[in-house]
C-alpha cells in the first residue's frame, strides 16, 4: 500500500499512484468529487472581506502531447500543448488534430498520443483549526503541502485510502 512520505524541510508529503490515472473524465471526477463533497472536512472562511469556499480550485493545467507522422507512420516532429480548463484541454485538442497549415508545416498527419498526457490541479483547503493547506494533484501522484498540523496529512492519508484510484 502506498503511503505518503514527508520530504524533509518544509510541511509537505506526497503520495506516488500505483498507476496513473487513465485519462481526464477519471481525473476531473476525483477533482469534482473532492472540491463538491468536501470529504476532508474543509471549512468556509473570510478574508479581506471576501468568502472563500472550505475547498477552491488555485489552479489548473492540462498538456496535451501530439506527434506528428509521415505516410510511412514515422515520427517526423511533436509538439505539446498546455490549457488551463478541461474545455480547452478537449477542444484544443481538436483543433490541432484539425488545424490543415500546422499540419502542412510538418508535413505529416498529427496523433494525439492521450497516454502522455498531464493533468494537474492545486486546490487551497481551509482546516477546521483555521489553517490554510494545499492539496496537488496530478495524473500520476498527491501532494499535500503547506500544513503545520500532522492531523491534516494524516486525514489527507485517510481520505486517499478510502478512494481506489489513489492507491
Amino acid at each position: 500500500m502506498a503511503h505518503f512520505n514527508q520530504r524533509p524541510g518544509s510541511k509537505s508529503a506526497v503520495r506516488i499512484l500505483t498507476e496513473p490515472f487513465p485519462d481526464l473524465a477519471a481525473f476531473s471526477t476525483l477533482v469534482r468529487m473532492l472540491v463538491l463533497r468536501n470529504p476532508l472536512g474543509c471549512t468556509s472562511y473570510r478574508s479581506a472581506k471576501k468568502y472563500h469556499p472550505p475547498v477552491g480550485i488555485v489552479r489548473e493545467m492540462y498538456t496535451a502531447k501530439f506527434i506528428y507522422t509521415n505516410v510511412k507512420g514515422k515520427r517526423i516532429g511533436s509538439t505539446s500543448e498546455i490549457y488551463d480548463s478541461v474545455e480547452g484541454y478537449e477542444t484544443g485538442i481538436a483543433a490541432v488534430i484539425s488545424n490543415m497549415a500546422n499540419i502542412a508545416s510538418h508535413r505529416g498527419k498529427a496523433k494525439h498520443i492521450q497516454d502522455a498526457d498531464l493533468f494537474s490541479v492545486i486546490l487551497k483547503c481551509h482546516d477546521p483549526s483555521g489553517e490554510l493547506f494545499f492539496i496537488s494533484l496530478a495524473r500520476n501522484r498527491v501532494t499535500v503541502s503547506s500544513y503545520t498540523r500532522n492531523e491534516i496529512r494524516k486525514r489527507v492519508e485517510q481520505w486517499a485510502e478510502s478512494v481506489p484510484a489513489l492507491v
